[in-house]
Parts: C-alpha cells; sequence; structure tokens
C-alpha cells in the first residue's frame, strides 16, 4: 500500500471518531434528556412541583461546575478513550443504582453522580473531532457531533414516556443505564488518536511545563476569562443554554396545560423539537464553515432567532396549539441548534495545547445557567401560575447578550489588525 493510500484510509478513520463521539453523547445524556418528556408522570409519580421537577435536571448538571474544568485538564493530558470511556461508565453504573433507590432525594443524588460521569463525555468528544478535521469541515463535524446530545433527546423523549407510563420511572433508570453503557464501549472500542499531531491544540509542548503551585496554575487558565473572546463565548452560551434548559422542562408542560395537548402528543412534540435541534447543529455549524463573517454571525443570529420565539410564545399566539407547536420547533432548531458553531468557536479560539480546558472552562460557566435555568424557571411558574415570566425572563437575558456581544464583535471586526514585527 503507497503511502497516500494509507493516509487516505488513515483520515477517512475520522468519520468513525465522529461516528462513536456523537454516538457516545447522545447515549450518556439519553436518561437526563428525556427527564422533561417524562415530566407529566415524574409529578405524578412522585409528587413534584414544577420547581422540584427543575431540580432534578440541575441536580445533573451540578457536579460539571467543576468536573468540567478537572475533565479539560485531564484531555490535555491523557488519552481522550479512557477519559470520555471512564466518565461514561460512571453514567451507566450510576443510573443502574438509581434504578433501585427509593425517593425523591435518592434520585437528586443519583443524578449528582450521572453529571459527574458526564463532565468527561462532553469536552471530550468535542476535543476528539476538533484534532481529527481542518478548519474547512471542523464546523458541520463539530455540529454533527454536538447534534448527539438532542438526537438521545429524541430518543429519550420517544421512549421514555412510554416505559414510564407501561413499566414505572424506575425502569427508565435502568434503559439509561444500558444505552449509556454501550456508549462507553463504542467510543472506548473505537476511539484513537489522530496519526500526526498536526493541530496547534494537539501540540503536547505544555505538557514539560514545570511543576507550579496549584494556586498559580488554576489562575494562569482562568486568566482565559478576561480575554474578549472568551467573554463574548461566555455571555451567549449562558443565554441559550438557558433557553435549551427551559424548552427543555418546560414544553411539555406548558402544551399540557396552556394548550390542551395531551401528554402523549405534548411529548411527541418536544421528540421534533429535539430533532429541530439536532439538524439545526448541523446546519448552523456546516453555515458557519461557509460564513466570511466568522463563525459567531451564526451564534448571533441564533440569539436574534430565540429571542422572537420567547416573545412570541406570551403573546395570544402561543395559546394556539398549532403555533405553539411550530413555536417550539422553531426554538429547538435556533435554540439547540446555536451550539454547534458556539462550540466550534471555542475550539478554534483556545490557546495552543489548551483545547481541552479552554472547552471545559467555557462549557463549565455556562453550566452555571444550566444548573440554575430549570429550577428557576420552574419556581416563577409555581409562583405566579403561569408560564409567561419564564419565557420572558429567557427572552430577556437573550436579547442583553445579544446586544453586547454584537457591540464587541462590530468592534472587533472594526479593529486594525497589528502589523507583524520582522526580524
Amino acid at each position: 500500500m503507497s503511502g497516500g493510500e494509507s493516509t487516505h484510509r488513515t483520515w477517512r478513520y475520522r468519520w468513525v471518531i465522529l461516528g462513536v463521539a456523537t454516538f457516545a453523547q447522545a447515549a450518556s445524556g439519553f436518561f437526563v434528556q428525556g427527564i422533561g418528556a417524562m415530566g407529566i408522570h415524574l409529578q405524578r409519580d412522585l409528587s413534584l412541583s414544577t420547581a422540584q421537577l427543575g431540580l432534578l435536571l440541575s441536580a445533573a448538571q451540578l457536579v460539571p461546575l467543576v468536573g468540567l474544568l478537572v475533565a479539560g485538564e485531564l484531555l490535555d493530558r491523557y488519552n481522550e478513550r479512557w477519559v470520555v470511556g471512564v466518565g461514561a461508565c460512571v453514567v451507566a453504573v450510576s443510573l443502574g443504582v438509581g434504578s433501585v433507590v427509593q425517593g425523591y432525594a435518592s434520585l437528586l443524588l443519583v443524578l449528582l453522580i450521572v453529571g459527574a460521569g458526564y463532565s468527561t463525555v462532553q469536552p471530550g468528544g468535542s476535543k476528539s473531532v476538533a484534532s481529527w478535521f481542518d478548519a474547512s469541515q471542523r464546523g458541520l463535524a463539530m455540529g454533527i457531533r454536538q447534534a448527539g446530545l438532542p438526537l438521545g433527546g429524541v430518543l429519550a423523549a420517544a421512549v421514555l414516556p412510554v416505559l414510564a407510563a407501561a413499566l414505572g420511572w424506575r425502569v427508565t433508570l435502568t434503559a439509561g443505564a444500558l444505552v449509556a453503557l454501550l456508549g462507553a464501549v463504542a467510543f472506548m472500542c473505537f476511539y484513537r488518536r489522530p496519526p500526526a499531531q498536526s493541530h496547534p491544540w494537539d501540540s503536547a509542548s505544555h505538557y514539560s511545563e514545570p511543576r507550579a503551585s496549584l494556586a498559580s496554575w488554576f489562575g494562569a487558565r482562568l486568566r482565559m476569562l478576561r480575554e474578549p473572546s472568551m467573554v463574548k463565548i461566555i455571555l451567549s452560551g449562558m443565554s441559550l443554554v438557558s433557553v435549551h434548559s427551559g424548552v427543555g422542562v418546560l414544553t411539555v408542560l406548558y402544551l399540557h396545560e396552556v394548550t390542551a395537548v395531551e401528554a402523549g402528543p405534548a411529548a411527541l412534540v418536544l421528540v421534533a423539537t429535539q430533532g429541530a435541534g439536532a439538524v439545526g447543529r448541523i446546519c448552523l455549524a456546516a453555515w458557519s464553515d461557509r460564513s466570511g463573517s466568522g463563525r459567531y454571525v451564526c451564534v448571533l443570529a441564533c440569539m436574534v432567532a430565540v429571542t422572537v420565539g420567547m416573545l412570541a410564545l406570551i403573546t395570544p399566539l402561543g395559546h394556539s396549539p398549532a403555533a405553539a407547536c411550530l413555536l417550539f420547533i422553531w426554538l429547538g432548531f435556533f435554540g439547540i441548534g446555536w451550539y454547534g458553531p458556539w462550540v466550534a468557536h471555542v475550539a478554534e479560539s483556545a490557546p495552543p495545547g489548551r483545547t481541552g480546558f479552554a472547552l471545559g472552562l467555557a462549557m463549565a460557566v455556562s453550566q452555571i445557567a444550566v444548573v440554575l435555568a430549570p429550577p428557576v424557571l420552574g419556581l416563577l411558574k409555581d409562583l405566579t401560575g403561569s408560564f409567561a415570566p419564564a419565557w420572558g425572563l429567557l427572552a430577556a437575558m437573550t436579547a442583553i447578550a445579544l446586544a453586547v456581544t454584537a457591540r464587541g464583535e462590530r468592534q472587533h471586526r472594526r479593529a486594525p489588525s497589528r502589523p507583524r514585527a520582522t526580524a
């Protein structure tokens, strides 16, 4: 076999890497993505308020506040195969244990451990894909990979409510454990690193850094937070991930209570919403590959679309079953689809040799919104008896982030480039 044929076959393997990274994410997030679809069943069987239902989602997202930072550093030091694989196994084992626990408090504890395992899967899969694809296809690849989460949500919203209705909610945890285990096995069996670490973020030069104190190590990495590009990333990420969380936990309840759609059809609308999000992550990321204005312009467009959609839900249009269903699908496409171009932008903005940590840092800070949004939105609904304050809060957050980051993007584009120093 000639060298050219060998290289072609090797780089063709990047599509296998993309496939297993996407499957691992979909499998690891399968159960948590189905919590919103099972909302009616969980509220009935466990006597939960809307805020308590939101806390279940928050429990799964709490540990990643720190776990994503730890995972990012591990990914810059060790093989992604084991970092991601072990994390997915933790998800599987904890869900298996959760299927036999008793009560709401025990379920919260189980979901905390699920979040610890998932901390490695999200940045790990992103770094795996980024290292195998060059800039001309990275956005599309990242979009396909990030579609794993809503694709898992599609399957979860279609399957888990049926299982919960027929066999009880505990069986859904067993199903989630088996699916997560399949994802872990697939990733550990098929993943391998690129044969030549040719990308700047694959550089291992930082491994030879002299040992420093924990404070200086942590401080050096957190200095990324002061970078204008990271500020822009975090503001947009926190607003849009709040929208994603709100849509995930409130869609079925809103359709059932406000538009009188039955529980089964309402869950199917969430399936369609998650499916639209998966399509959005691929299409919007592919657009960012070809956009002469840069990847972040795609994120700005998503923020505009999300603000319009949220405000429309507050109007009489949101009380029409057909219109509300279409609005949620719109919010799925843009309010979930934004993540594809966003995460590609994060990977390309990272300093050399720090891609894993930059991804972990951006995701960890955004995770604050993931943790807070479901219970806060649920509490707003419980206190006011209306979904309008929740939709209004999400629209306001997104509009503010849009105004701030769009202004920063314009200033960045107008700034003259600095001439390079010559020897």
